[in-house]
């Protein structure tokens, strides 16, 4: 049991740096989906800001459930991450079942809930992280020595990888292979045993997107996607447009054209073309920046959890930020024509409320973390 003294905060400050930047990011996403939404919500629903209210709902939302998750102490997650990993691969499991997960656009990702769908891959994604944290402290030395010992913690995360690939999700399950070994590296995992592991998973991951004409397409589209500028390369194409008008200090703030029912998704997976058309050079620098502000603290954070012997801290420090920083990156990247298309949102901008939701409890551990390994080690600046 919890007492109500272990749900106050630790008496410290957070990280002002990440702090600021991720309430910087989270108001730019908010306009930006205002902004690139108008169209395509009237046309939709006859409300040019539709989306944007909703947008703001789950904003609120977000951060009501990251004001409960930073007065929950580390260790509560850390005794039940074994729960939460099984709670996470039930999810995965039920989003594929008729009736219950819905299809939208050919992919099977999401529970309907009535008012809101819940895409089942983010919370699923935070409760393996969890696990993964915490395995990493209870089984440290064989984690550190053995295969066996970093077989173990891959297991969930290749049997959530599989259920992901049902859906089909592969830009999910690029980053969750991709957060967990690094977690697992920085954890002490050996990078002979990761290597051997890490070839196996993308061998099938090759497997995976070679496996059909449909995913062969997509990606000599992004190879070369002016060859098929009105069938597979359409989205791209539009997005380098968007881009290109932008140049060096956009077309200003609403005066997209791009959004007007030429490029698909520009509130979701394509929201940063559409920011860089309407501020351009300047405006997608100070984005990337913002996100490499993130990072920066993040690893900070979770340097001084090490520091501070909060071992699960760090380790899910790691995980979060990485996790953020990976995706903001394939969702630019994408945009920019430098990956092919993942259908992954840019973290805290992008519209979606199970997106925008998991990222504010994602932010909220990374802050308690961060608390937490302040108040431990009072001889230092806080």
């Amino acid at each position: 049991m919890i007492g109500a003294a272990s749900l106050k905060l630790p008496p410290a400050r957070p990280d002002l740096g990440l702090s600021v930047a991720v309430a910087v990011l989270l108001l730019i996403g908010l306009v930006m989906v205002a902004s690139s939404s108008v169209a395509v919500a009237d046309r939709a629903t006859g409300e040019p800001l539709y989306y944007f209210y909703r947008q703001a709902v789950y904003a609120l939302l977000g951060l009501g459930a990251g004001f409960v998750v930073l007065h929950l102490p580390l260790r509560l997650w850390q005794a039940n991450s074994v729960p939460l990993l099984g709670a996470g691969l039930a999810l995965l499991v039920l989003v594929l079942i008729p009736g219950i997960g819905r299809e939208v656009n050919g992919a099977r990702r999401w529970i309907d809930l009535g008012p809101a769908m819940l895409q089942a891959s983010e919370p699923a994604r935070l409760c393996v992280l969890l696990y993964l944290a915490g395995y990493a402290v209870r089984r440290q030395v064989e984690l550190r020595t053995t295969l066996g010992g970093l077989v173990r913690p891959i297991l969930p995360v290749l049997l959530a990888s599989l259920l992901l690939l049902l859906e089909p999700d592969y830009g999910a399950v690029a980053v969750l292979v991709a957060v967990s070994g690094i977690l697992l590296f920085l954890a002490g995992a050996r990078l002979s045993h990761l290597l051997m592991l890490g070839g196996g998973a993308v061998g099938m991951l090759m497997v995976a997107a070679l496996s059909s004409p449909y995913r062969v397409a997509r990606l000599v589209s992004f190879t070369d996607p002016w060859a098929h500028p009105y069938a597979s390369g359409f989205q791209l194409t539009q997005a380098l447009i968007a881009i290109g008008r932008g140049e060096f200090a956009g077309v200003g703030l609403g005066n997209s054209v791009q959004k007007l029912l030429y490029l698909p998704e520009t509130h979701t997976d394509f929201l940063f073309a559409i920011l860089a058309e309407e501020f351009g050079l300047i405006g997608s620098l100070a984005v990337i920046a913002l996100f490499a502000l993130v990072l920066w603290r993040g690893f900070a954070v979770a340097g001084r959890a090490g520091a501070a012997g909060l071992w699960f801290g760090a380790y899910l420090a790691y995980g979060i930020v990485s996790w953020l920083a990976l995706q903001a990156f394939v969702n630019i990247a994408v945009n920019m024509g430098l990956l092919p298309t993942k259908g992954l949102t840019l973290p805290l901008m992008s519209y979606g409320g199970s997106s925008l939701l998991t990222t504010c409890v994602l932010v909220a551990l990374l802050l308690r973390v961060d608390l937490e390994a302040r108040a431990a080690a009072p001889g230092r600046r806080r």
